[in-house]
């Protein structure tokens, strides 16, 4: 898998994601819901961004290509399951999807903690 496109495919899903919240769905949810959703979408680019990053390591020589592909593989498990589950919950209103968030958090930690870890070590 090509890491470097799917980051940049990732950004461009949230612009994407961040102008329909923002455009077609302002009239349809209350501020609660827009909280929510916003957060999903700043933890989208933010993480996102961060694949493109890491997704670059390999060709800078600072991270073997299979632990960069370690690291945004949960980078991505992250968005789905983070922020893909806030516009669920926000757009749905189901409260129940909100018990997938901390797994996207969790695969957004360990992401950074193997980062941080190889970088350490070597790569």
């Amino acid at each position: 898998m090509r890491w470097s496109a799917a980051g940049a495919i990732a950004l461009a899903l949230a612009v994407i994601v961040g102008a329909f919240g923002a455009h077609g769905l302002q009239s349809r949810l209350d501020a609660y819901s827009r909280g929510i959703y916003e957060t999903g979408v700043m933890y989208h680019f933010f993480h996102a961004l961060g694949w493109l990053i890491v997704s670059i390591l390999p060709r800078a020589g600072a991270l073997s290509e299979a632990r960069a592909g370690w690291v945004c593989a949960f980078l991505a498990a992250g968005i789905l399951l983070f922020s893909g589950s806030l516009y669920a919950l926000a757009i749905s209103g189901v409260r129940m999807l909100g018990f997938l968030t901390p797994f996207g958090g969790l695969s957004f930690i360990a992401a950074w903690v193997l980062l941080a870890y190889w970088l350490v070590r070597g790569s």
